[in-house]
């Protein structure tokens, strides 16, 4: 039996979701409701409204962008459409990723936004995709280095985000070697795109891992074009969930939901509508 799979071209046409400038701290972001950290606080799961949905995640537009923002991206909006529509209301803030997944964990907050199942499998994801991603390796765009394989990575530098995922492979890579900072060197905060590109063009590393998606909507929204930094291979694509905390007793209900409504979407072309609002194009394919 077949089922429809998100998948998302290069198309990046808009630039009306930049990432903010700054030190990789870890603080929430206004969102578009309004409410400060506080008050955002006291909408999870923990003794707020059950039909109020808190996600959250560190900003990486086109997928989840700056939360309050004019396109806080398609991931979020794709969301927000279909819970809404099954009465739930959806509040988006910013964190860095890896609080953002102790907190759901916990019971903080109610999901992430763009997981990898490799994030974090103990949470509950649907069934069907709400996107996709491509990891790719990104270097200075005067580096000649171009990625053959895990071996190729030797006497290299990567530089990672705290608590992401990338693929198996890179996994396992940064878990072995992510003591020695000559090898693999983390970075943290709830937005540390800007800090790890700057690092690069200061040559103060050697690679980057990142979703080529999200550099291509870097570029676009800060100009950037001409200079960016260089990909210098890609890894593997993976699918991208809205993925629910095990702590909310209606989280497989919620999943349902969500893959029902993305269906839905891919189908009658609701979510073709909201790609649109960020350049992006997707089709349906039977696996």
């Amino acid at each position: 039996m077949s089922r429809p799979v998100v998948i998302i071209f290069a198309a990046i046409l808009l630039t009306g979701c930049s990432q903010p400038d700054g030190d990789p701290v870890d603080a929430v972001a206004q969102t578009s409701s309004g409410f400060s950290a506080g008050e955002q606080a006291s909408l999870s799961i923990t003794g707020g409204r059950a039909d109020t949905i808190v996600i959250a995640a560190a900003p990486r537009c086109p997928h989840n962008c700056e939360a309050g923002s004019d396109h806080e991206g398609y991931l979020v909006d794709l969301a927000r459409d279909i819970l809404a529509e099954a009465g739930y209301t959806v509040e988006y803030i910013n964190l860095s990723w890896a609080r953002a997944l102790q907190m759901t964990r916990e019971g903080q907050l109610d999901a992430v936004v763009g997981a990898f199942i490799t994030d974090a499998p103990d949470l509950v994801f649907p069934d069907t995709p709400q996107g996709h991603s491509s990891v790719a390796l990104f270097t200075h765009p005067d580096n000649t280095w171009h990625y053959s394989g895990i071996e190729s990575l030797e006497g290299q530098q990567l530089l990672v985000i705290n608590g992401y995922s990338y693929t198996e492979v890179l996994d396992s890579y940064i878990r072995q070697h992510q003591a020695d900072q000559e090898k693999v060197w983390v970075i943290s905060g709830p937005s540390p795109l800007n800090r790890a590109i700057e690092l690069l063009d200061q040559v103060r590393t050697d690679i980057f891992v990142e979703d080529r998606y999200v550099m291509d909507w870097w570029a676009m929204s800060t100009g950037k074009t001409d200079n960016r930094p260089r990909e210098a291979g890609l890894i593997d694509g993976s699918d991208t969930f809205v993925a629910f905390s095990p702590a909310r007793k209606d989280a497989k209900k919620l999943a349902q939901l969500l893959s029902d409504g993305t269906r839905q979407r891919i189908e009658d072309g609701r979510a073709q509508q909201i790609f649109d609002n960020y350049g992006l194009t997707l089709r349906s394919q039977s696996p």
